[in-house]
């Protein structure tokens, strides 16, 4: 079931099956990818409790090997909604059989949709109701259209990450796991990457010390979109053939090291939250 929320600016739309986004637009203009699966059949996809791929799809806890899909089980399940106005709309899921199947946690997870003005703020929170320190990784994985105004082309935009100061892209492996060969990540003069579906021939570039803002445009356009966020990872990411748009996700883990079956409590990456505690992080998306 697909929920609407709106303001004077933009309205958004997200569904129950993974609180997923389906839609954001300010006027007539969408800004999110609209689910071609000839290229890619998601759109914004909410990443938890695993960022990106584990190897053999398995990880340890307390000695135990537990398997789990690609980002995690949240994407594949149904959410409650469990909060809604005109404005904002919370989606909710509770540890159940299956996901402690997956995951030996108990806990809540919910994200929130809201808006302000041009702005819609997405912010998830992760309570843990057990009583162990629960390790995960979190994430948004949202896709948006390129071009956005009509006539341009994909080379005729540009990622601007004005806040960046020394990037580092994370190397992985053709495999996409991690390979420990970590490089400095070069922008041009004005802190930009131009587009172009050869970016992507290796995967997603994904990046440390990004700062906290990207810039979405064209020098030919008038459409642009701004995405910040508070996670300390950056992952930029199309499928090539000419994928019509561009993912921006910020993440706060990363995927597995190549051929290590990764033990939860060693994880570096991983976010330890104490019983009782809360995690919350925010991004969001300015349409202009």
């Amino acid at each position: 079931m697909k929920h609407t929320i709106r303001n004077e600016f933009i309205s958004v739309t997200a569904e129950n099956a993974g609180g997923e986004l389906v839609s954001v637009k300010r006027g007539e203009t969408e800004y999110l990818w609209q689910r071609d699966p000839k290229f890619w059949h998601d759109s914004s996809p909410n990443i938890f409790p695993y960022i990106a791929r584990l190897t053999e799809g398995k990880y340890v806890y307390g000695g135990e090997v537990y398997e789990m899909k690609i980002h995690g089980f949240v994407k594949y399940a149904d959410l409650e909604l469990t909060a809604k106005t005109d404005t904002s709309m919370t989606f909710s899921l509770e540890d159940n059989d299956e996901t402690r199947r997956q995951y030996p946690w108990h806990f809540l997870y919910s994200i929130t949709y809201s808006l302000d003005q041009d702005t819609l703020l997405v912010e998830t929170r992760v309570e843990n109701r057990d009583e162990k320190t629960m390790y995960f990784g979190v994430g948004g994985h949202p896709g948006f259209n390129v071009p956005l105004d009509a006539g341009l082309g994909y080379g005729d935009y540009y990622i601007e990450l004005p806040d960046a100061t020394a990037p580092v892209r994370i190397g992985f492996t053709p495999t996409c796991f991690r390979n420990g060969n970590d490089e400095p990540y070069t922008l041009d003069d004005k802190k930009r990457i131009t587009l172009a579906h050869t970016l992507f021939e290796n995967d997603a570039i994904v990046l440390k010390g990004a700062g906290q803002k990207a810039i979405l445009g064209s020098e030919k356009g008038e459409r642009k979109l701004i995405v910040s966020w508070d996670h300390p990872y950056l992952g930029i990411w199309s499928r090539t053939s000419e994928a019509p748009y561009v993912c921006l996700e910020p993440w706060n883990g990363l995927p597995s090291h190549d051929q290590v079956v990764e033990d939860f409590e060693k994880q570096q990456d991983l976010t330890a939250l104490e019983k009782g505690g809360v995690h919350t992080s925010i991004w969001k998306v300015q349409m202009i």
